[in-house]
């Protein structure tokens, strides 16, 4: 698996704030932000349901990271989905850094990678938790 997920009640507003104060908790910020529905509609005029891509970077560990191999950036930032499902709840799912970190062979990137899921994890859990 690349990734794991979480699927709670509420609206895409209010579930994207939960995620975005836990994500600062554990020390990330959205350095960018996709919106797919949008997007679709504008270029190819297709209606599909709320779905955000947040591009998630703790400044530390994204150094860190790039200090360990100057090439890693092809694999950030960590991405965060929120997807409107057609029951109305919103699924939150995680990039798993420990499976794409997975990819480069340095020293040190392979812990540096299972300290990103574990705050990624954290992320989730509080994200759950606020349900």
């Amino acid at each position: 698996m690349y990734g794991f997920n979480v699927t709670v009640n509420g609206n895409m507003d209010e579930i994207r704030s939960r995620v975005e104060a836990a994500l600062k908790e554990e020390g990330f910020g959205v350095l960018t932000e996709i919106d797919v529905a949008a997007t679709l509609k504008n270029k190819i005029d297709v209606d599909r349901k709320p779905y955000l891509i947040l591009g998630a970077c703790n400044p530390v560990l994204a150094n860190q990271a790039i200090n360990a191999d100057p090439d890693i950036g092809l694999l950030l930032p960590c991405n965060v989905v929120l997807r409107e499902e057609d029951d109305g709840a919103i699924t939150v799912g995680f990039m798993d850094p420990a499976a794409v970190l997975g990819l480069v062979d340095k020293q040190g990137v392979e812990d540096l990678a299972a300290e990103v899921r574990d705050r990624l994890e954290r992320v989730r859990d509080a994200v759950l938790s606020a349900a």
